[in-house]
């Protein structure tokens, strides 16, 4: 399903039937992509045998979410970005978690850019709901961002979390009959948390499964048909609906350091790729001035 870009869709899919070993139904969100990607997934889904839907519009993640679990009927779902890389063993591992501490929900270590570089994205984390002076705020900790893998995997171990990351996680189906579908409302940020905490909220575990691992593609590999969607879904519209619907949702003051924090982080989302776009135009632009000498900067 989308998340912020479509130029990593093939790289992905292809990760998926290289590395998945064991049988599974896929279900293939296309919120919109351009047109090239979208010939690419009809073309793969005849020949491969999922289930595409396409929306004639950008779509959210959590209403892709929605969208594709309406035609799950499976004991778990994995919901997965597009822009996310699996290896060897990553469902397999995830499965056995579920089945053997009797969780609702398991997330891999999600590690960032190339599966050898292994810098950690997200290993797990904490929420705490602190009330101060009739005010309540939340908490929220993800553990060794940014760390290598391979230095501190040994301080990494399957146990319960607070925090998942959507880049990739298994849910048991069976936990949507108590906490309903994702909240729409939710448009570009808080989803995760969000969802944390309703599934706690019903007593369901949550786990981390460190035998599991996925990588999160950057952004720093968007092209220019990428960049409509990015900035819708990171847009200060999106942004500011979603922050205060889970402020109203959760009961949190108007003054809440966690809203603050969120609308910082996620601001710097719609500068980052302007790096990306200028070295574009300096490529196009000396390739023009090769082919066309008469041109002078």
């Amino acid at each position: 399903m989308p998340h912020q870009c479509f130029s990593c869709t093939q790289q992905s899919l292809e990760s998926i039937y290289k590395y998945t070993k064991i049988p599974f139904k896929l279900i293939y969100i296309d919120g919109y992509s351009p047109q090239k990607v979208n010939q690419y997934l009809e073309i793969q889904s005849q020949e491969k045998g999922f289930l595409l839907i396409r929306t004639e519009k950008y779509v959210s993640p959590n209403q892709a979410r929605n969208i594709g679990l309406k035609h799950v009927d499976t004991e778990y779902v994995v919901f997965l970005n597009n822009d996310v890389l699996v290896k060897d063993g990553w469902l397999n591992n995830l499965i056995k978690c579920a089945q053997e501490t009797d969780a609702s929900v398991v997330s891999p270590i999600c590690v960032q850019g190339n599966l050898a570089e292994q810098i950690i994205h997200f290993a797990g984390g904490s929420l705490e709901f602190q009330s101060k002076d009739r005010s309540l705020d939340l908490f929220d900790r993800q553990f060794f961002v940014k760390d290598s893998l391979h230095k501190v995997k040994s301080q990494i171990t399957r146990k319960p979390t607070q925090i998942i990351d959507f880049n990739c996680v298994l849910v048991r189906t069976s936990v949507f009959q108590q906490i309903d579908n994702f909240d729409e409302k939710l448009m570009s940020v808080t989803e995760e948390i969000d969802f944390c905490l309703s599934v706690l909220a019903v007593g369901e575990n949550i786990y981390l499964e460190p035998e599991s691992t996925v990588s999160f593609v950057p952004f720093t590999d968007l092209i220019t048909s990428d960049f409509p969607y990015y900035f819708l879904r990171w847009s200060y519209i999106w942004n500011r609906k979603s922050v205060n619907h889970f402020q109203e949702k959760w009961n949190l003051a108007k003054d809440a350091k966690f809203i603050t924090n969120v609308l910082e982080r996620v601001s710097k989302r719609n500068v980052l790729p302007f790096d990306s776009l200028s070295e574009q135009i300096k490529f196009e632009i000396n390739k023009e001035i090769c082919v066309n000498p008469k041109i002078s900067i």
